[in-house]
């Protein structure tokens, strides 16, 4: 009898969670925000396929997009490289991090760099984290990332750089916990791109199409810069108003750059 008393509580759970229905959310986990739109889930995976396509990530890097029927909830593909995501790698987190249908599937470890800055950042519905190899020095030198010609002018706003250290002391560089990725936030402020010191760059922006853009084309102004400043001499670079007025004409075009990406990356058959 004193056994089966002590194993009561542990009974319960057990019994509670084998009478849960195929498909309902695990014991603690939050609720879900309901099915998205197919065609968001599209431009999700297609996203990933882009940034790989382009360069931007490789085995490594994520790319997500807030809920649009709540705020408080948004997507991300189970830990995978970004080439290979397809729609039903695709799962719903919290603004904490914490997955509303795991079903044992492995996670990314900075995945709370996305519900960080989406909590601080309640205009911003789509993240992207990367290795973009062209902008790793400028975290780890004196020289700052500018903008050099119209594409990349809404780095004119600044581009300021995330101190892991000043945050969590030594680390491995990742942001695995909410408060490295609050830290992270705070560093990002209210621009649309943060350097990552010793590690790659965090790129926000209102649509996918949007930081899909600005995640390439930070990693292009990142090789034209290099080249810029190799050729000696002084460079010139964009005013603050000339990236404003830059940026604002090529939000009004991000359509054609995107359905290129998207047909071509798309049209590639999974490795």
């Amino acid at each position: 009898m004193a056994y089966f008393l002590y194993r009561a509580p542990s009974l319960l759970l057990y019994a509670s969670r084998a009478s849960m229905a195929p498909g309902s959310p695990a014991l603690g986990a939050p609720a879900s925000a309901g099915p998205a739109d197919p065609a968001l889930i599209e431009d999700l995976v297609a996203a990933n396929r882009i940034l790989a396509d382009q360069g931007v990530v490789d085995g490594y890097g994520h790319v997500s997009v807030r809920h649009p029927k709540n705020p408080e909830r948004y997507f991300l593909s189970r830990s995978l490289a970004p080439e290979l995501v397809t729609a039903a790698d695709i799962m719903e987190y919290d603004l904490d991090s914490n997955p509303v249908d795991r079903r044992g599937r492995t996670m990314y470890l900075e995945r709370f760099i996305h519900g960080e800055i989406y909590k601080a950042r309640p205009e911003i519905n789509a993240v992207v984290h990367s290795h973009s190899p062209a902008v790793v020095p400028f975290g780890v030198s004196n020289v700052p990332l500018r903008p050099l010609y119209h594409m990349s002018g809404f780095l004119s706003e600044g581009v300021p750089l995330f101190e892991i250290r000043d945050a969590g002391g030594m680390t491995d560089l990742l942001v695995r916990n909410p408060e490295l990725g609050r830290a992270l936030a705070q560093s990002l402020a209210d621009k649309p791109v943060a350097l990552m010191r010793g590690h790659g760059n965090v790129v926000v922006g209102s649509t996918i199409p949007l930081v899909v853009y600005r995640a390439v084309y930070t990693e292009v102004n990142a090789r034209l810069q290099v080249q810029a400043i190799m050729l000696g001499g002084s460079v010139t670079y964009l005013e603050p108003e000339e990236g404003r007025l830059a940026a604002a004409n090529i939000a009004a075009t991000i359509g054609r750059p995107w359905e290129l990406w998207k047909r071509k990356a798309l049209a590639k058959e999974k490795p």
